[in-house]
């Protein structure tokens, strides 16, 4: 497969680097000790058409490919991992309501989300399951000419700054599973959410926390797909998330490794650099090799969905293996700093336990691994699962 990138894209992908080197780098570990993302930097990036590119232009996205945002996300999170948590939700939730929701629910809110004047969330996971992501309490009882939304959503990222989010809520039975599940567009700057901010050890301005929705009213046409289909029909927006994650975790695990390189021809030792050392420069020749390939596999994932070609366990597979990895890559690029490496004055451990965060979110490795088994033998690795763990679907 050809991954060279066209004129534009290469364009793109300047753009984002010049903004990262700039603006994101020289203040990463600072902003990384907040809570909250810096709205300012978030506008001037909408501003350079960094959010949200694959967005339609009817909405006041540039229509460009998966491809060209996944270029971007690698840019911005090389400089710094929080921030590009912008570009992935923009991604992931601008192509959700795009496609799903009412043409004037997309056209209010898309162009503020690609003008970096609004940020979209999603609440899916609840207290009782992360994993078992069908396994919801949070209902939507039909009221009027709408809905009344009661329960909790938990572990969602921006939850606390989120001015809307994709809310997956219970309309049929729990015996229904996926198939009583519905998903609706809801304004959570309204009378009965409240929300918490957890107290992470990394991904601090992304700001994971929980929702509670006590009595709050949607109306009939913020419901997303068809009632009791949402969870089916919505939840393949993952594959690309997937993918995009995978990129996002590279970009800082490729400026540990520069920054190694550089280190190890500037450090000396028994008068020479270290460099010289097989013991310091083949960890890093492999770590090359290592992220050359999973960059691949994560560009190669995204051709497929600009195909309109399956890419779901090309997807599961970025999840699992690339943020595992990176997080190895980065601690080595750590130890190859040495007692220097140990020190908050450098930003390998940052990186370390921002990155760590999707080795959990977004999919677990394990349920990627089962993803990718279903794939290849069908749904008796599924139904295998099930029989193992005890769970009825």
């Amino acid at each position: 497969m050809d991954t060279t990138l066209n004129e534009q894209q290469e364009a793109f992908r300047e753009a984002a680097q010049r903004f990262a080197a700039e603006k994101l780098a020289p203040h990463y570990q600072k902003r990384a000790t907040e809570h909250r993302l810096d709205r300012a930097m978030l506008r001037e990036m909408g501003s350079l058409g960094l959010i949200g590119v694959d967005i339609p232009e009817t909405y006041g996205g540039l229509g460009e490919s998966s491809v060209t945002a996944g270029v971007i996300i690698e840019q911005i999170a090389y400089a710094d991992f929080n921030t590009s948590y912008v570009q992935l939700l923009a991604s992931l939730m601008g192509g959700m309501v795009a496609q799903h929701a009412t043409p004037d629910v997309a056209r209010e809110w898309l162009p503020k989300v690609t003008r970096g004047e609004a940020i979209l969330g999603l609440g899916l996971t609840e207290p009782r399951g992360g994993s078992d992501a069908a396994n919801l309490i949070l209902r939507a009882e039909k009221s009027g000419n709408g809905y009344r939304l009661n329960g909790e959503k938990t572990s969602m990222s921006c939850a606390d700054q989120c001015d809307a989010a994709v809310i997956f809520a219970r309309t049929g039975k729990v015996d229904d599973g996926a198939r009583g599940v519905s998903a609706f567009f809801v304004d959570l700057n309204q009378k009965g959410i409240t929300r918490t901010h957890f107290d992470d050890i990394g991904t601090k301005p992304v700001g994971r926390g929980s929702v509670f929705f006590d009595d709050v009213f949607v109306p009939a046409e913020c419901l997303m797909a068809e009632e009791n289909k949402g969870f089916s029909k919505i939840m393949t927006g993952f594959d690309y998330s997937r993918a995009l994650i995978g990129l996002e975790c590279i970009g800082p695990a490729q400026a540990s490794v520069d920054e190694a390189w550089q280190y190890s021809r500037e450090r000396t030792a028994f008068e020479r650099p270290i460099a010289q050392f097989q013991g310091v420069s083949f960890p890093l020749a492999e770590a090359e090799t290592q992220l050359t390939m999973m960059r691949q596999l994560c560009f190669h994932t995204l051709s497929l969905r600009d195909r309109r070609l399956p890419h779901t366990a090309e997807a599961a597979m970025c999840k699992w293996y690339v943020p595992k990895t990176t997080c190895e890559i980065i601690h080595q690029c750590l130890l190859t700093h040495g007692h220097y490496g140990y020190t908050t004055d450098l930003p390998f451990h940052q990186r370390y336990l921002d990155v760590m965060g999707l080795q959990i979110g977004d999919g677990t490795a394990q349920i990627q691994k089962l993803v990718i088994a279903r794939e290849k033998v069908g749904r008796v690795a599924v139904q295998y699962a099930k029989q193992d763990t005890g769970k009825a679907g």
